[in-house]
């Protein structure tokens, strides 16, 4: 099954405007999420425009049917935060409820969650 990272690209971290940055934190982490989850199976890729969570940029949605969905922030739009949020996708595909055990999460996603939503009902 797919597990989606929906990264939004108009995230701008504190003194964005003074850094003289031509692209935004968000398509700087997008670009990097890309890169770090083209090779790993079940995982794909998506950008947004806001994702709502200004105040904690840069974001992502970890999102699966079936399956807890997890909106992370405040990111340093890096590497290593890039590989930590896909490394925890590759978690959260292999799980059958999208639950991963806090102990195999990465060091880079830790600290970093802001909400937990249950899977939407099947049945209406």
């Amino acid at each position: 099954m797919t597990t989606w990272i929906t990264i939004c690209d108009t995230c701008k971290r504190e003194n964005w405007a003074e850094s003289g940055a031509e692209i935004t934190d968000g398509e700087l982490f997008a670009a990097r999420i890309e890169e770090a989850a083209s090779a790993i199976p079940h995982i794909k890729t998506r950008r947004t425009s806001c994702l709502m969570g200004c105040t904690r940029s840069c974001n992502v949605a970890i999102q699966a049917t079936g399956k807890l969905a997890y909106t992370l922030g405040e990111f340093a739009p890096d590497t290593e935060s890039a590989e930590g949020v896909v490394a925890y996708a590759a978690l959260h595909a292999q799980s059958e409820t999208g639950q991963v055990p806090y102990r195999t999460w990465p060091q880079a996603v830790k600290g970093h969650f802001v909400t937990r939503h249950p899977p939407l009902p099947t049945e209406e």
